[in-house]
């Protein structure tokens, strides 16, 4: 509950409406704080919603380098025993496939796994529970996907987990029941350190598999630009940041 509260306030745009409340409220008696406060939550929406800025808080987050890609002289790193998948979101209105299925983001890790189990012969794990109460789990649409669509096998559906640290503890007792101590991680490139850290807590000898890196925002005008895409990927950044800390705590 309180994780959720803190995400709740302290992730974008929540602390913009907080300040601009705070701002309104006092400006009938302390105008002068009151218009700071106000100007403040317009800056911090500006910073939010700048290409370049939120372009940069995701990049602060790859700390992890991709693997060789296929066809590279440079061998992939030996001794895993199975490939883990974690999901993302998903599209509850994917009325075209005839249920809801995963989201982009969770069809870009799926994607990179899938191609990561073909290149390795490795067995899969989903990893994601339900979205919601009376939902199906994240992981049961992810092997849906994976099995439908690139003809792969899933060996494991975790679908029991809320959060990153949930998927690494359920996973973790899965693998270890099969004898599995090593693993393939995939994830996007800054959900991975976090995602590496929980794992590695949880007991597992992980082989980080990041997957849709960010690049460099390019020095021009249009990076500056405030967009909508770019407070999405600040919620993104934060949201990492955020649970870094949390965890640390």
């Amino acid at each position: 509950m309180l994780n959720e509260l803190a995400r709740a306030l302290l992730e974008p745009p929540a602390p913009v409406f907080l300040l601009a409340g705070a701002g309104a409220l006092l400006a009938r008696k302390r105008r002068r704080l009151g218009l700071a406060l106000l100007g403040a939550a317009g800056l911090l929406l500006y910073i939010f919603c700048c290409p370049w800025l939120s372009g940069m808080l995701l990049i602060s987050l790859q700390r992890h380098a991709a693997l060789p890609p296929d066809g590279s002289p440079t061998p992939l790193p030996q001794g895993a025993g199975a490939i883990a998948v974690l999901s993302a979101g998903w599209n509850p209105a994917a009325d075209e496939w005839g249920a809801p299925t995963v989201d982009a983001l969770t069809l870009e890790r799926v994607r990179y796994a899938a191609a990561l189990a073909r290149r390795t012969g490795l067995p899969l794990l989903t990893s994601g529970g339900a979205p919601r109460r009376g939902a199906r789990p994240h992981a049961e649409m992810m092997r849906e996907v994976l099995e439908r669509e690139f003809q792969l096998d899933v060996r494991w559906v975790e679908g029991a987990s809320a959060d990153t640290r949930e998927n690494a503890r359920e996973s973790a007792a899965l693998l270890r029941a099969a004898g599995i101590e090593r693993i393939f991680l995939v994830t996007h490139a800054w959900h991975m350190p976090r995602a590496a850290a929980a794992f590695r807590a949880a007991g597992l000898d992980v082989v980080p598999a990041p997957t849709a890196f960010r690049i460099r925002p390019r020095l021009e005008a249009a990076a500056f630009w405030p967009s909508a895409r770019a407070l999405r990927e600040s919620t993104w950044a934060l949201h990492e940041w955020l649970g870094r800390l949390w965890y640390a705590l």
